[in-house]
Formats: structure tokens, sequence, C-alpha cells
């Protein structure tokens, strides 16, 4: 699925740009599985490795591990890098719902 179709693929979208390397995102990995069993259905969620996709990680100007973007009707709504704490990841997206 391309990026654009993606971030249109439900009205509230989470991407994630992650690194395998990144001990910081690998901390965030069962945050995002835990948020992406809460919100099934209701909000899709995208990882992308920025080593696979460096391009896009390029055009959407990620310059931290992880960065995470929330879209709503495919536009970025709100964007924040770093570890953060689940509930405030999944209170934020609840917020654009």
């Amino acid at each position: 699925m391309e990026y654009t179709d993606a971030i249109k693929s439900t009205p509230v979208v989470l991407v994630e740009f992650y690194a395998e390397w990144c001990p910081h995102c690998k901390k965030m990995m069962p945050v995002i599985d835990q948020i992406k069993e809460l919100l099934n259905g209701v909000v899709d969620i995208y990882q992308l490795d920025i080593d696979l996709n460096q391009k896009l990680a390029d055009v959407e100007e990620v310059t931290a591990t992880p960065t995470f973007i929330i879209y709503r009707d495919g536009k970025p709504v709100w964007r924040e890098s770093g570890e953060m704490d689940g509930q405030y990841l999944l209170e934020k997206i609840q917020s654009f719902i």
C-alpha cells in the first residue's frame, strides 16, 4: 500500500517511524502492540523502519526515532519523537477520533 493511501485508510491513522537498532524504539514496541489491540478496527497503525524507508523518512522530515505522526483525514495533526508513556500516546490518538 502506498503511504498516501495508508494515511487515509481510516479517519485517524498513527504512523511510527522506528529503527531496529534504536533502544527507545524497542521499548515502545510492546506499547504500540497494546495500542493496536485496544484500537483494532478504529485506528490503523503503521510502523515503518527508517532504514528500509529512508526516502519516505526524508520526505516526512524524520530526524529522530521513534517519531509518531497522527493523521486525521490524511492530514498530519500531531507529531512527537522519542520514548513516551503509553497512556499519553493512547489519549493523544483518542483525542482525534
